[in-house]
């Protein structure tokens, strides 16, 4: 990291405003992973169901992968900071709402308004950055943004169990609110009040078409499994939610090709760098949520970790990240972002081949340190060259809508992960236990065979269905041996 507060052109001291957007980025992040280790304690002491305790987790992804892009745009109109700051409050607001919860449905509420709040607030981050760094330092400031985010992301387990275990499940959240307050006062002292040169006007059409679109999406990909992607209610299915969210985001871009002064610019996304780019980003979005989920069954229901233990196993990875990404993105200033995207993309593969294979049902938690030091080193060099790669394509006037793109596209490759796997995994683990319970189907008596294959098959569908969305917490039913876990595991 750069030392000393060198000025950028305008006189702004960019590295103490930097400080405090790195602050927020960890707590919005933090808390999207954070949350899971907490459910087992907040169904116990709301007496929440597990419906009410997924919807913990997706109330909040819900509001913030659906509005990141129209946050982003209004930020374009009506001045970053002021958004940042609003949505840092909000945000700290209903942290405290969230530990004050009496009841599964206000705790859920609370989640939401934060998602709302974490919303409004990050994508102004990257158009803060950009505006008030020199181009030859921008990679350097991306690269220690991202590298926060990324130690926030994967550390949430870790964290979380220490504050249940030590202060109870409600510390989560009002943790944040020493830290909020903070950044709202530091904001204002540090981060510049950067302001629009013209006037615009808002698209509520795109507004409206652009956030139902997403919400049907996210609620989808996040509700599927636990509908076995069919019925939702009466005549509701979940394919029929995403055909819906489908047509109505085609419906987005075709308005947005004629209103003159769109949500998106579609150019932007003809922008070839700044495609790319967003693309990168969701496919290793989609890798890390995808792995959390694997990880967290093969440690914890395979290889009997505790959830704390769980965690610093995976330590090797945050440190490889938090090590790697501030030195990509000064080394993106210096030589572009395509052979370090390149390489990290290869490193990322070759970590997770390391995570999938290499463990056996005996291993302790050494055995992924090295799987997952590679497989950091390779998130450390795509995320951060991958942002600075799209924000340098974009025109200056475009970097908040362009924010909100690229940090949708992280939240829905999050999303689009953790379904994908969590059903994958799902569909294996029925498959084996129902393997398992016809042999053993035969050793039972006549009258007691179809209630215990029944039983068996309930209990398969119901196995993965907690914290399948970004958190990866996952539940085995009993009765599966260690073997077979591991081998649907891998």
């Amino acid at each position: 990291i750069h030392r000393g507060p060198a000025p950028s052109a305008d006189g702004v001291r960019p590295w103490p405003a930097l400080a405090v957007l790195c602050l927020a980025n960890f707590l919005v992040l933090l808390d999207a992973t954070i949350v899971s280790i907490a459910l087992p304690d907040v169904q116990l002491t709301l007496d929440a169901g597990i419906d009410e305790a997924l919807w913990v987790l997706n109330g909040f992804l819900l509001a913030f992968a659906s509005l990141l892009i129209v946050f982003g745009r209004l930020g374009d109109l009506f001045g970053p900071r002021t958004f940042f700051v609003a949505g840092l409050g909000l945000f700290t607001v209903a942290s405290l709402l969230c530990g004050m919860s009496q009841t599964a449905g206000q705790l859920v509420a609370a989640r939401v308004l934060q998602g709302v709040g974490a919303a409004a607030l990050l994508p102004q981050a990257l158009v803060l950055i950009a505006a008030i760094f020199l181009p030859e330092r921008r990679g350097a400031a991306f690269g220690v943004f991202t590298a926060v985010g990324g130690v926030a992301s994967v550390s949430g387990p870790t964290v979380g169990g220490l504050l249940v275990t030590e202060l109870g499940w409600e510390w989560i959240f009002l943790l944040n609110l020493p830290l909020g307050a903070a950044g709202i006062v530091l904001a204002y002292r540090l981060v510049p009040d950067l302001r629009p040169g013209g006037r615009h006007r808002l698209d509520p059409v795109g507004v409206l078409l652009a956030t139902a679109g997403l919400v049907g999406l996210a609620y989808g990909l996040v509700e599927g499994q636990r509908h076995d992607w069919g019925t939702v209610a009466g005549p509701v299915t979940i394919p029929g939610i995403l055909g819906a969210a489908a047509v109505l985001l085609v419906l987005f871009v075709l308005w947005e090709r004629r209103h003159p002064e769109p949500l998106i610019p579609l150019g932007l996304l003809r922008t070839r760098d700044f495609a790319l780019a967003t693309a990168v980003t969701l496919i290793i979005s989609f890798a890390i949520f995808g792995l959390l989920v694997v990880f967290v069954l093969e440690a914890q229901a395979v290889l009997g970790m505790s959830p704390l233990r769980a965690g610093l196993a995976a330590l090797p990875w945050t440190l490889a990240l938090s090590a790697v990404a501030p030195a990509a993105g000064r080394l993106t200033d210096r030589i572009g972002g395509r052979l370090l995207l390149v390489t990290g993309l290869a490193c990322c593969a070759a970590g997770l081949l390391g995570v999938a294979f290499v463990p056996t049902t005996g291993s302790s938690a050494a055995v992924f340190v090295l799987p997952f030091a590679v497989f950091g080193v390779g998130t450390g060099l795509t995320v951060a060259p991958a942002v600075t790669e799209a924000m340098r394509a974009v025109a200056p006037q475009l970097t908040g809508v362009a924010s909100g793109v690229l940090n949708t596209a992280r939240q829905v490759g999050a999303v689009l992960g953790a379904a994908v796997v969590g059903a994958v995994l799902q569909n294996r683990l029925a498959g084996e236990l129902g393997r398992q319970a016809a042999r053993r189907a035969g050793e039972l008596p006549e009258p007691a065979r179809d209630p215990f294959l029944a039983g068996v098959q309930e209990a398969a569908g119901r196995g993965l269905q907690l914290g399948t969305g970004q958190s990866g917490g996952v539940r085995v039913p009993a009765g599966l041996d260690p073997e077979s876990a591991h081998r649907f595991a891998r």
